[in-house]
């Protein structure tokens, strides 16, 4: 998979920045590769995942009052907002993500709204000072998890032209993982962040093929992004948006080859919206994923096998097994898929077995002293004789009712 240092371009325009997008020399050698992730690889006795640590997807309404000239110092302020707690605003109350206003801007009128487009110059630092990023003009879509979690939450709370410092945990920058080579793991940032602009997003129905395609891979990228940071409910929001780019009516006519280069990125969206689904075993969900990659391309190898996996997660051998042998017949040589086949083929044995155990034990055990010799091959288990002796009652009571009624006439 690709590092997340393909992610950082230090002083470079447009839409890039803070663990945004990997460089466009690296998306068709890496990403393109990175919707193979998790595809096909291994996966015997993988240890579940642990996702306590990870950012969770927040989000601020209206920013709390300005403290108090009584309020005392956060102990989790970290440098200058422990030191300076008036002039700080604790966005989450938590202590961890700090706004402190450097420049002033143009009025809380002007404050950026969800959705829309802003561009702020950005300058990132290292508790020691060093700088790890430097962008004159950082476009994104507010709101969209398109960068780090500190600007999504801390951008919407700036004026136009404010300056800002924002002092951020590890939490809502890169986690426990850092970002090679430059930021270590558990790292807090020093954000310098000005407002440069603020508009509206483009109207999708007027978006040529060409920017669509461009929007959607842009999204699907942030996508993969997160689920190599292990942070799949984000992956699922990106790729989310990614579908809905896609799926967006049009005024506009595209080229048969736009046509299906926009029906290429949807295949991978789905798919690796079913590899994060799966991740958090949402399988209901991820099973609706696959069936819609299989509406496209019915002979899809990673829809195949994800379904397969789903289904025999969900305990539906029969169904799961039949599936896996299309997708083998594809790919013969493909060592994962005949693992995972002949896993669920001794597990459905072993599923039968306990199903013949239990229908053996509701309809009596066998008696093999009252069977005839010739038939004890044939009979699965013997009649119990009460059974039969209630049977030859009932037929005999019915011949006598017969005759008595006979007799009457």
């Amino acid at each position: 998979m690709a590092s997340s240092g393909e992610e950082r371009r230090s002083g470079s325009a447009g839409r890039a920045g803070t663990g945004t997008e990997p460089s466009p020399t690296a998306d068709a050698a890496q990403l393109d590769t990175v919707e193979d992730f998790e595809v096909l690889e291994e996966e015997e006795e993988e240890e579940e995942e642990d996702l306590s640590e990870l950012p969770p997807l927040e989000d601020v309404g209206r920013p709390p009052a300005p403290p108090r000239e009584d309020t005392q110092p956060s102990e989790q302020g970290r440098g200058d907002a422990a030191e300076d707690p008036q002039e700080w605003l604790d966005v989450l109350g938590s202590g961890l993500l700090k706004k402190k206003t450097l420049v002033p801007g143009q009025g809380v009128d002007t404050r950026p709204r969800k959705g829309q487009d802003v561009t702020i110059r950005l300058k990132a630092t290292l508790e020691d000072g060093s700088v790890v990023e430097e962008n004159p003009a950082l476009t994104f879509t507010l709101g969209d998890c398109d960068v780090l979690q500190a600007l999504d939450l801390c951008v919407q709370l700036l004026e136009m032209g404010e300056t800002a410092l924002i002092v951020s945990d590890a939490k809502y920058c890169y986690g426990t993982q850092g970002r090679s080579p430059d930021v270590p793991p558990n790292a807090a940032l020093t954000l310098e962040v000005e407002l440069l602009a603020a508009r509206d997003a483009p109207d999708l129905e007027l978006l040529s093929g060409k920017e669509k395609i461009e929007l959607a891979n842009r999204k699907r990228e942030r996508g993969n992004f997160f689920y190599q940071q292990a942070d799949y409910v984000l992956a699922i929001n990106s790729y989310d948006i990614a579908l809905k780019v896609i799926g967006s009516s049009s005024k506009v006519d595209f080229s048969p080859d736009e046509e299906a280069e926009l029906l290429d990125v949807k295949v991978k969206c789905l798919n690796n919206l079913a590899a994060s689904q799966l991740k958090l075993d949402h399988y209901e969900a991820a099973l609706k994923s696959c069936n819609l990659v299989l509406e496209h391309q019915p002979g899809n190898i990673k829809a195949l096998f994800r379904k397969g996996k789903v289904l025999a997660q969900q305990g539906e051998y029969r169904e799961a097994i039949p599936i896996l042998k299309a997708a083998l017949k594809l790919e013969p040589s493909n060592k994962t898929i005949h693992a995972e086949l002949s896993k669920l083929v001794k597990k459905h044995a072993d599923q039968k077995n306990v199903e013949t155990e239990m229908y053996r034990k509701m309809l009596g055990n066998p008696s093999a002293a009252g069977a005839p010799g010739k038939c004890k091959d044939k009979l699965p288990w013997s009649i119990p004789w009460k059974w039969l002796f209630g049977a030859t009652a009932i037929a005999l009571g019915g011949v006598a009712l017969s005759v008595v009624i006979a007799a009457r006439n």
